[in-house]
């Protein structure tokens, strides 16, 4: 007889942690309680007194996203900003490694660029956008679960500097801001490179991450050609 296996259930956290020593393992010790396994940390970002923190952790199946918050919400301090199911890689790309795939002279340059990108800042989707013609912008490369364009309404251009954009504009398709779509935009040489991603607040420290990551990135990949010979 074969027994299946539970699958756990992971999920991205944000927490707003006080910067105090011992806040990061009190933390992991009360999502423990609760049977949460931590995969990944990350340092989104640091301010006077407080650092937000990505944690992507899994779940038993038995669980609710919601013992999750109650767990870290027990901490002195810990304000849980966003939680949502996280489907991607557990070693998603990092900025180095997307570089050197890049500079490998890869068949589809854009493409790598878009679906790496989206893998980094652990986003939905990003699009490779060619500088407005008549208001619109071609998609020249898509990445993740990109939507299905062949070009946007670009009234936001420059695309500099790198910051978010309102999805609820009417430039943008409706179900983007149904869906607690959280854009940025950042400039890729002469074109611009669009993320978004559901329900994570695009972090200072991110937009600059994303800036120099676009502009190391334009040096090396042939920006407004999607493929090479």
């Amino acid at each position: 007889m074969c027994v299946r296996q539970a699958v756990r259930v992971s999920y991205l956290l944000r927490l707003v942690l006080p910067d105090r020593p011992g806040a990061l393992g009190a933390v992991a010790t009360a999502l423990g309680t609760v049977g949460a396994d931590i995969l990944s940390v990350d340092v989104i970002q640091r301010s006077p007194g407080s650092a937000t923190d990505d944690f992507v952790v899994e779940l038993p199946p038995d669980k609710l996203a919601d013992s999750l918050v109650s767990a870290a919400a027990t901490v002195d301090g810990v304000h849980v900003e966003s939680i949502r199911p996280y489907a991607g890689q557990l070693d998603p790309h990092r900025e180095l490694e997307l570089l050197e795939r890049l500079g490998t002279n890869p068949s589809a340059p854009l493409a790598v660029l878009a679906d790496g990108v989206a893998r980094v800042f652990r986003a939905g989707w990003a699009l490779v956008l060619g500088p407005p013609v008549a208001g619109q912008g071609e998609v020249l490369a898509a990445g993740g679960a990109a939507p299905e364009v062949d070009s946007l309404p670009m009234p936001w251009w420059p695309p500099t500097p790198s910051r978010p954009l309102d999805p609820d504009e009417s430039w943008a398709p409706a179900d983007w801001g149904r869906l607690g779509t959280e854009l940025a935009v950042t400039a890729l040489g002469d074109s611009a490179l669009l993320i978004g991603r559901p329900a994570l607040r695009w972090a200072p420290s991110e937009l600059v991450r994303l800036q120099h990551l676009a502009a190391i990135a334009a040096t090396v990949t042939p920006v407004g050609v999607g493929t090479t010979d």
